[in-house]
């Protein structure tokens, strides 16, 4: 394998939203009438084929400025500018040099390794075949595939916080340091669903970050990010932030679980795991996505979201996800029109928003409450819904195991189902 693979593409559907399990899918003739769909082409920002990320580590830096006096530089804050307010930059300094400078000794380069059998390389995969022709059976052997990226610490005693796509599957993890000491990481966790992983180093008095506010950021707002891009340690690129709560079928991630923030501040693959940081230098991202073909377009999961993830992964080593298990697509005017003007259309739509379930996972806790392909969700517990976004974001902040009033349309009539809140089940 060589030593920079390129990262891998990922094909996802854009205006379609299904809870990400490779279970069977009850049959259903809404299948034959679903309208295509735009294709987005992600990246994960890794330098490895399965393995490798780019990752950042930071500790903030807190800038004087005209309007925020009290701040002062360093880890210690005094006080916050307000958090309507951009960040305020001082005249004559270069705030992005001094946050760079003081983030730095914080960021890791995380290389991470596994091994997997070789594949034949004949058509006689199947050892009878070659029995009966008389042929040697071939030495499967293995190899090693390889990947490098980034973390951040978040603690003096060696937690580190990256992306779960960047030690995922890795038989070794092996974190270096700003100042060239080098450790074997052990994951605590890891969770795809939403990207993340913990990953510990056995060292103490680590420098580490400052954690941001993401649920206070804006549009125009600085942005920051520092990686390791293509293998070129502690790169660090700057822009703003584009725009926020980007949800995952916006950019394509429909099975993900967690809504993005989008940065024009320049990330490559390499740039995985690490930190996406504001104008004082505290951490308010984690970079862990690119459109192919496009400039200036990142993606980052909010730092509030993922410090509730880590810890879950901390105390218990996964994170369970509320789960219906129902595949969705987004009622609009025009496709109202086209399903309706279908004769051989299986339903017909009322409405000119809401949520049609196209198909419904077996045994899920959606059959088990009767929820059927065909059906409109309008409401969920008594709260109007247009698409499945609105859907997945009320299903994630309900509690497994309680019950969600779900307010469907069906034959023209409108009815309600409580459906027992489950948990997602792994990835198999």
């Amino acid at each position: 394998m060589k030593n920079k693979p390129q990262a891998s593409d990922i094909q996802l559907k854009s205006d379609q939203h299904s809870e990400n399990l490779p279970r069977k899918f009850t049959p259903s003739p809404l299948r034959s009438m679903q309208k295509s769909v735009t294709y987005v082409s992600l990246i994960l920002l890794g330098a490895g084929i399965t393995l490798g990320t780019g990752y950042l580590t930071s500790r903030t830096y807190s800038l004087p400025s005209p309007t925020n006096p009290g701040v002062v530089s360093g880890a210690n804050r005094v006080v916050n500018p307000s958090p309507s307010q951009p960040s305020a930059v001082p005249n004559g300094l270069n705030f992005i040099a001094d946050v760079a400078g003081q983030v730095s000794p914080a960021v890791v380069k995380i290389n991470s390794s596994r091994t997997v059998a070789s594949q034949g390389g004949d058509s006689f995969g199947d050892p009878r075949l070659r029995q009966f022709f008389g042929l040697p059976t071939p030495d499967s052997g293995s190899r090693v595939e390889r990947g490098s990226g980034s973390g951040f610490i978040v603690n003096a005693n060696g937690r580190i916080l990256t992306n779960a796509h960047v030690v995922d599957g890795a038989d070794k993890v092996v974190v270096t340091l700003n100042d060239g000491r080098s450790f074997e990481g052990k994951v605590l966790g890891s969770d795809s669903v939403t990207d993340l992983a913990v990953v510990q180093v056995d060292a103490t008095n680590l420098p580490t970050v400052v954690m941001g506010d993401s649920d206070q950021l804006q549009p125009g707002e600085w942005a920051i990010a520092i990686g390791n891009p293509l293998g070129l340690d502690h790169t660090v690129t700057k822009g703003i932030i584009s725009a926020i709560g980007r949800s995952s079928s916006d950019i394509g991630e429909g099975n993900k679980r967690i809504d993005f923030i989008q940065t024009d501040a320049a990330i490559n693959p390499g740039n995985s795991g690490g930190p996406l940081l504001n104008a004082k230098g505290e951490v308010i991202g984690i970079n862990t996505a690119i459109i192919r073909g496009a400039q200036g377009i990142g993606f980052a999961i909010p730092i509030n979201s993922a410090q509730v993830i880590a810890d879950q992964l901390v105390q218990n080593g996964r994170v369970d996800h509320p789960y219906l298990g129902v595949q969705m697509l987004d009622i609009t005017p025009e496709m109202k029109q086209q399903v309706n003007g279908d004769p051989n259309a299986p339903v017909k739509l009322t409405v000119d928003q809401g949520v049609l379930l196209m198909e419904i996972v077996a045994n899920s806790p959606a059959q088990k409450a009767g929820l059927r392909s065909g059906d409109v969700i309008t409401k969920v517990n008594n709260q109007a819904v247009t698409n499945s976004t609105e859907v997945r974001r009320a299903v994630e902040k309900s509690q497994i195991g309680t019950n969600l009033t779900v307010e469907i349309i069906r034959g023209g009539q409108t009815q309600n189902v409580a459906v027992q809140v489950g948990t997602l089940p792994k990835e198999e």
